[in-house]
Parts: structure tokens; C-alpha cells; sequence
């Protein structure tokens, strides 16, 4: 039998399409992207659960992801078909271009327990297998993990670092590999879910107990699976597009879910932040502790 959770209101700006939730535990901040209306969010969350005062930066292109740096200060952006740099001041810098076409657009990242960014990439027609998985490892390098794929979504790691799991959402794929903490390498893919059952796979967090909440895009609703997709428990929302989640507070143990907006007529909360306390606590984020990537 598995437990079921309702996830209410949290708050925050109506996105268009909220994504890629980061709960920075030093900065006691929770970001989060709106893809399609090219903004970066952040606001506090107290003990209580309440979320602060949003701050918001308008960004010139589409927005997949928004990972903070540990030097310089600031976030590392997979914006457009690559990847740029938004200082603590508010300075913008383009950095690298990863696709060569502007049909294609950066969307989820992530950094592993080491600090190495990982991100990749979809066609804006979501034409299946066009997009990559890539990684910046310390040094700046850039190595392209995966080819062939469809919409490059959800990433986590377990505490022992010696696992990865992988959404693709445009082949409706969850997937496991296993992991080289030294070196960064993901190998031994093994598909967990294939979305046979109608649900399509998109951000997921790894919670401390090592299980993974996968988030399903357009059905309202987060699936908690264990290493061998054993399903533990359901978490609904109110509104049908959910897109990703992570834990958030001080506590580590809110899971913050973002939504998107389907059209004017959708739910008036679509594309607001939401809420469950499925009571279980999930790590913070690692920052990006490498060196920032440039054109050569």
C-alpha cells in the first residue's frame, strides 16, 4: 500500500513555466526559474514554511535552469542554447554556446555531490532525440554524457555518490546509472519507468532515505519510487502541469513543487509554487564549484 500526500498552496509569481526549484541552505533561499517568461525567482522560506519576499531578474532569453557559483558569486545559467553567468551585481556574461541551432534550448541542471554542473537540452518542437546531457567539471572542461535525447529533465544522486537517476521526457524514460564520484562518470544506464503507464517522468529530488520523487508532467502528481521503482507513495496537486520539486526550509522537509500554466483558463493557481510534508527530509543543493566554462 502506498501513502498518499495532498500538496497545497505555497505561493510566489505565476509563472509561465516554473522550473528547476534549488534550496540553498547557506543563503537560507529557496530560486526557481520560469522558463518561458525568462525570469530567475528567489525568496526565504521560514521554519514555519511560509515563503518570503520573492525577488525577481528579467533575463534576455529562455531560462532551463539557474545553479548558484561558488567563484564568482552568482548562478550559473543554462539560458538559450548554452550557458551564462548572472554575478551577484546583476552582470551578465555569455559564457558558451552547447547547441549550435536556435531551435534548441537549455532546460534542468543540476550539480553532483562533487560540485560538477549537469544540464542538458531539448528542441523547442521537442522532435525526439535531438537534444544532449552535458557535464562541467571542475576545471571548466565540458563533456557530453548522453546524445540522443528527447527532452533532458530530472537528475539526483544518492548519498553514497555511487548513483545517478536521470528523467527524459521526451522519451518518457526514468532512469538509473551508476556513478563515479571521482570522476564524474554515469555508466550502465538501466531504465526504471518507460511511461507506458500515460505518465511522463520531468524534475525529481532525491530525498536522505536514498528514494527518489519523480515529478509527472500533466498529470498533477509526484510518484516516490525506490532503486528498483518499487512505487512508495503519491503526492497530488491541484493544477496539471507540475514540472519539478526539491526539499526546502530549514528543516529540509518540505517538498516544493513548480508548476506551469496550461492558458488563461487554467487553474488561477497554475504555475504558483505548492507544498507537501510527506515527512521525510531531502539534502540541500551543491553548488557549482568549478570553474566557469568559456569558448576556446
Amino acid at each position: 500500500m502506498t501513502d498518499a500526500y495532498v500538496a497545497e498552496l505555497l505561493g510566489g509569481p505565476v509563472c509561465q513555466l516554473g522550473e528547476g526549484p534549488v534550496w540553498d541552505a547557506a543563503a537560507g533561499e529557496l530560486s526557481w526559474v520560469d522558463i518561458l517568461g525568462k525570469r530567475l525567482h528567489r525568496a526565504p522560506i521560514d521554519a514555519a514554511g511560509q515563503l518570503g519576499t520573492v525577488t525577481s531578474t528579467d533575463l534576455p532569453a529562455h531560462v532551463g535552469s539557474a545553479i548558484r557559483t561558488t567563484d564568482p558569486a552568482g548562478w550559473l545559467l543554462g539560458m538559450g542554447p548554452g550557458l551564462s553567468h548572472l554575478a551577484a551585481d546583476g552582470r551578465l556574461t555569455e559564457l558558451i554556446r552547447l547547441e549550435p541551432t536556435d531551435d534548441m534550448r537549455m532546460n534542468d541542471a543540476k550539480c553532483d555531490p562533487a560540485g560538477r554542473w549537469w544540464g542538458g537540452s531539448m528542441a523547442y518542437d521537442e522532435s525526439q532525440r535531438r537534444g544532449s546531457l552535458f557535464r562541467v567539471d571542475l576545471d571548466g572542461s565540458i563533456s557530453t554524457v548522453l546524445t540522443g535525447v528527447g527532452v533532458s529533465n530530472g537528475l539526483g544522486w544518492t548519498a553514497d555518490r555511487r548513483t545517478m537517476f536521470f528523467n527524459d521526457s521526451g522519451i518518457e524514460t526514468f532512469s538509473i546509472f551508476d556513478f563515479d564520484p571521482d570522476t564524474g562518470a554515469a555508466t550502465n544506464r538501466r531504465v526504471l519507468t518507460d511511461g507506458s503507464d500515460g505518465y511522463v517522468p520531468d524534475g525529481l529530488s532525491v530525498d536522505d532515505a536514498d528514494t527518489v520523487w519523480s515529478v509527472w508532467w500533466d498529470h498533477g502528481s509526484i510518484r516516490r519510487y525506490d532503486r528498483a521503482a518499487t512505487l512508495l507513495a503519491t503526492v497530488s496537486v491541484p493544477v496539471r502541469r507540475t514540472s519539478s520539486c526539491c526539499f526546502a526550509g530549514p528543516g529540509r522537509d518540505l517538498l516544493v513543487i513548480t508548476t506551469g500554466r496550461v492558458d488563461q483558463h487554467d487553474h488561477p493557481d497554475a504555475g504558483r509554487l505548492f507544498v507537501a510534508r510527506p515527512g521525510v527530509t531531502g539534502p540541500a543543493a551543491v553548488r557549482f564549484a568549478g570553474a566557469l566554462p568559456r569558448e576556446e
